[in-house]
């Protein structure tokens, strides 16, 4: 049994505040928790939309959630380069990386596991996740086999050696050609889902370079120095030039698409055991490209250039 306890600070409404108090819950969990009789407020059940009154103690007691455990899935994947210690794949746009509350299977772990034994170090539900990009972006990810590979794959993502570098379709128009941003990232404290720029957040920079220029759209490469959780899409909003179709981050008025024109294009590393440098490129998807053909057109630039 999961328990939690605050005290209502503010007027609103019950499962909202549910939610913003305890990051662990979003709203929906947090409505049907209360509707179950599994939230209280000073011992009495409430509705979702009941506004406790501030000094009210809520209590929570959450039975405990069922055990997730990736299992094997036999799932197409696009491959780009294997050895007895990596495996370097090109994720599709759409695909969840690994399991979670909401996505228990047909993940890329699934079909990982189908494929080759992956390393241990993550346990059964992240087996040989070194790092991860969203399920609407695309693009090359590196998974370790075995846990020595893991362990050397996370020192060089620690110590900055490694290559990550993305490009995207961002709105707007750059009067630099280059810059650096350096800024934290945290949790919002407005919406549990995000992610923002806090003052006590975790360091993170990107380093962006422009490669085209459309007037409303930019296509941008961007370089991760560090890689915190949606560190492109939310420093690109954060100098006013969000990713296109991105749906937390960026206007409701963008390009058409199945998410945001974000795409892990280019990936180094050296390989754990002989400490060669092994270096990747993946195409950007069909969307994409297609994507950049319009708004080349729209723009007068040539189409046939490559992305």
């Amino acid at each position: 049994m999961q328990t939690e306890e605050f005290t209502v600070t503010t007027t609103d409404r019950l499962d909202k505040l549910v939610a913003e108090t305890v990051t662990t819950i979003s709203r929906s969990q947090a409505k049907s928790a209360i509707e179950a009789g599994q939230i209280t407020v000073d011992g009495a059940t409430l509705r979702p939309k009941d506004k406790p009154k501030v000094g009210a103690t809520v209590n929570i007691a959450l039975p405990d959630p069922e055990p997730l455990n990736a299992k094997p899935q036999d799932i197409p994947l696009d491959i780009v380069y294997e050895d007895e210690d990596v495996i370097v794949v090109n994720k599709p746009q759409g695909m969840v990386v690994h399991p979670a509350p909401g996505h228990p299977d047909h993940t890329l772990v699934n079909a990982l596991l189908y494929h080759s034994p992956l390393s241990s170090i993550n346990g059964t539900l992240r087996p040989g996740i070194v790092h991860r990009i969203d399920k609407d972006t695309s693009g090359l990810l590196m998974v370790a086999k075995n846990d020595h590979a893991h362990h050397s794959l996370s020192e060089q993502l620690q110590a900055k050696t490694n290559l990550r570098e993305y490009v995207a379709i961002v709105h707007g128009n750059f009067k630099e050609e280059n810059g650096v941003i350096n800024a934290p990232l945290g949790r919002s404290p407005k919406d549990r889902k995000k992610q923002a720029i806090v003052a006590d957040g975790r360091p993170a920079v990107t380093h962006f370079r422009v490669l085209e220029r459309y007037g409303d759209y930019s296509l941008v490469a961007c370089r991760l120095e560090t890689g915190r959780t949606h560190q492109i899409r939310v420093h690109m909003a954060y100098i006013n030039h969000p990713v296109a179709g991105d749906p937390l981050y960026g206007p409701k008025k963008t390009l058409k698409g199945a998410g945001q024109f974000l795409h892990a294009k280019e990936l180094g590393f050296k390989q754990p055991t002989t400490g060669e440098q092994l270096d990747f490129t993946a195409p950007v998807p069909a969307n994409f490209a297609a994507a950049v053909h319009r708004l080349r057109l729209q723009a007068g630039l040539p189409v046939d250039k490559a992305i």
